[in-house]
């Protein structure tokens, strides 16, 4: 009979864990054991697969994917690890491709220091085998729990786990690694946070830097540091990372940690976590911007104007500030030409300019017009709060204060009434329970019963815990005095109307449809974020 010629791939592989174990796991020394091996046994080496610095709870490695495609294919028809650890540490998967994959196509597997070797499957090794993959996983399983555990612990402690530091700062040198600040980029981190703050879009922004030459913080970590770029990369800035920059707290001085999670040691697929599972260490840094200037960008990222643009990149600005009095929609920059043919901007009903007069009618009014009202208000509040700023406070602390109360008293009543029916829940799944215990009701209706009651307490519970964080918002938001005197005081002699000062001060303006008669009055209202006066009120005639 002729020997059968084998033809091997040695796998090697090297998770970060096991390179804290040093030289017994290393990629060199499981070298050395398969090659000595494969030559002792007069096996022919095809080719070596590694994969560094990978977990074996998951086969989405490229290297082991490139060995099962290869043997599938009859490249090979060997298989060496060093132990069933290295080829994987999922006893299901492992399983799998040793009992049914590898036979179906003709693969031999060998496990060295596990005496694994399919050539001889009445071995006690090979009866063995599904207990050792079982502790493999279970090993997995136990070291991530442990990575975990440090992981929280380092991020209580205001230890920085990242890899990187965050564009704008450099890795610190001090026990915890708090990030230092870059002097050569944390000036264009500030100045993306100004631009943003004075209404320029994040597009706009990353359009500007790419146009100066300015490095984005890819490139800047490769020239700087050498840190390589993701694949995909193209070196350039986007809205994307100007989006994701003005999020982080780490800019004034604060640091989340934690933000990220995976489903579990088997799944490796992440996904962000809710914000207030994030774990946030205070005034661990110097900061690059001031908390006036998050503040401020955050006001314009909650804002309900996102500001289109006109054809020719023109963003007015009250552009998404201003709705329909009568419909709700929001209204529509427009363009108009006088009887000169000369262009000139204004606003309408997006929804009658869309669809007329089926749906709403005409809410036409001059842009400059409203420029004019909105600026000659802001002028007047900034007036009165110079004028009297002792009386400008109280009112505000009296009104704010009246505001706290009633929403605080509205949530709070809607809480004790649901926290109310989940004992009454509670109650009733247990005289349930009771009932059928006793041989009152029959088990399918009283499964029936019980079902319905958890779903309803689940639906309960979840409700809750958002009207106690609303509750906690509530009595966290409430702006003091001394931010409104600063924020309209600047404007006492504001020149124009700006898209930065819109943002800051304003909430929305509703705009009234036009006169229909001579005489008749025109309401807009303006709703500011600062509640002074919630709704001031203009007249003009037509």
């Amino acid at each position: 009979m002729k020997q059968k010629n084998y033809i091997a791939g040695l796998y090697f592989r090297l998770s970060q864990e096991d390179e804290r174990q040093g030289e017994s796991v290393s990629i060199d020394n499981q070298r050395t054991i398969l090659r000595k091996y494969a030559e002792e046994h007069g096996f022919e080496i095809h080719g070596e697969y590694i994969d560094d610095g990978i977990s074996g709870t998951t086969f989405d490695r490229p290297e082991v994917q490139r060995l099962l495609d290869d043997a599938k294919t009859g490249v090979i028809n060997t298989i060496i690890v060093k132990d069933l650890s290295r080829f994987g540490r999922n006893y299901i998967e492992v399983g799998q491709y040793v009992d049914y994959v590898f036979p179906a196509f003709g693969i031999r597997f060998i496990a060295i220091q596990d005496n694994v070797d399919t050539a001889n499957r009445d071995s006690g090794a090979m009866e063995m085998m599904p207990i050792m993959n079982v502790f493999n996983e279970w090993h997995a399983a136990n070291t991530s729990k442990k990575i975990r555990a440090v992981k929280r612990s380092n991020a209580r402690e205001g230890i920085y786990t990242a890899k990187k530091a965050s564009y704008g700062y450099k890795m610190g040198t001090d026990k915890k690694r708090a990030p230092v600040i870059d002097e050569e980029t944390a000036p264009i981190v500030k100045r993306i946070f100004e631009m943003y703050a004075s209404g320029i879009s994040p597009r706009k922004i990353a359009e500007t830097l790419n146009l100066e030459g300015v490095p984005s913080p890819a490139t800047y970590a490769y020239e700087k540091f050498g840190q390589k770029a993701k694949p995909d990369a193209v070196g350039l800035w986007s809205a994307i990372t100007i989006r994701e920059m003005l999020d982080k707290s780490i800019y004034i001085g604060h640091m989340p940690q934690l933000r990220w999670t995976s489903l579990s040691y088997k799944n490796h697929k992440r996904f962000r976590k809710n914000e207030e599972e994030w774990s946030v260490v205070y005034n661990t840094h110097e900061p690059i911007i001031s908390q006036e200037l998050w503040d401020k960008v955050h006001q314009r990222r909650k804002s309900v104007a996102q500001g289109r643009k006109t054809k020719v990149g023109y963003t007015h600005p009250l552009s998404g500030f201003l709705f329909c009095a009568d419909c709700g929609n929001k209204m529509k920059l427009c363009t108009s030409r006088n009887r000169n043919g000369k262009r000139f901007l204004h606003f309408d009903c997006g929804y009658h300019v869309r669809y007329g007069k089926a749906y709403c009618f005409s809410h036409y009014i001059a842009a400059s017009i409203l420029d004019e009202i909105v600026l000659e208000d802001i002028r007047e509040m900034a007036r009165r709060v110079t004028l009297d700023e002792k009386a400008i406070r109280e009112e505000f602390i009296r009104h704010n204060a009246e505001l706290a109360d009633n929403a605080v008293k509205s949530v709070k009543k809607e809480l004790q009434a649901k926290r109310k029916r989940t004992e009454e829940i509670s109650r009733l799944i247990q005289v349930a329970y009771e009932d059928r215990v006793k041989g009152k009701m029959p088990e399918d209706i009283c499964l029936s019963f019980i079902q319905k009651y958890s779903d309803e307490q689940k639906k309960l519970e979840t409700e809750i815990v958002e009207l106690e964080a609303k509750l906690t918002e509530t009595a966290n938001t409430m702006q003091s005095a001394d931010d409104f005197i600063r924020s309209i005081k600047k404007y006492f002699d504001a020149p124009e109307l700006t898209r930065e000062m819109c943002y800051e001060l304003i909430d929305r303006i509703v705009v009234g449809s036009a006169p229909k008669t001579e005489g008749e009055d025109r309401v807009i209202d303006i709703i500011y974020k600062v509640d002074i006066a919630s709704v001031l009120r203009y007249k003009f005639k037509k």
